[in-house]
């Protein structure tokens, strides 16, 4: 119908995550989550079931699709500055995140942004929450971390927003 509909794709390790976000969608839906059984990994031989939904499509879905995938490709928008928030930012990292226990930090997979992106990401966490994030080369592409010194920052922010069952990527 020329409209732009939200999709929603977790792995079944993350099915409480995935029927969290339908709980706050569905009314924008027409069924329930479904269980999807693809084929074996082609580098381990093994099966990842995910879970997924969809919204309808909506004309409501438009200025976000327009924005984000101007040209049918995922960008930063020069504008993000003003248009991450605390609760943008914990679902992100409940999407795309993850805490490495290891360096006691989070990391923000931002590989499919282009370098400009990623550093202009940089700038926003750093002059709006004084993150102390920095980008970390992996392969030819860019990871956004967020050092351990800054969790407290983090934390803080995040946490309110944060659904519980995901807790853990901001080493809660």
């Amino acid at each position: 119908n020329g409209n732009a509909c939200f999709r929603f794709l977790q792995s079944t390790i993350h099915s409480d995550y995935l029927e969290h976000l339908f709980i706050k969608f569905q009314d924008y839906c027409f069924v329930a989550p479904k269980i999807l059984i693809p084929r074996p990994d082609k580098r381990t031989g093994k099966i990842y079931p995910t879970m997924r939904f969809k919204t309808y499509a909506l004309p409501c879905c438009n200025e976000f699709f327009e924005l984000f995938y101007p040209d049918g490709k995922q960008i930063v928008p020069l504008t993000i500055g003003d248009l991450l928030t605390p609760l943008g930012l914990a679902y992100w990292i409940c999407e795309d995140g993850t805490f490495e226990k290891s360096s006691q930090r989070v990391i923000l997979c931002t590989e499919s942004f282009a370098i400009d992106e990623v550093e202009a990401l940089v700038r926003v966490f750093n002059s709006k929450w004084d993150l102390n994030s920095y980008k970390s080369k992996r392969g030819s592409s860019y990871r956004i971390a967020i050092p351990r010194k800054s969790m407290p920052i983090m934390q803080n922010l995040c946490k309110p927003h944060m659904p519980i069952m995901m807790m853990h990527k901001i080493g809660l």
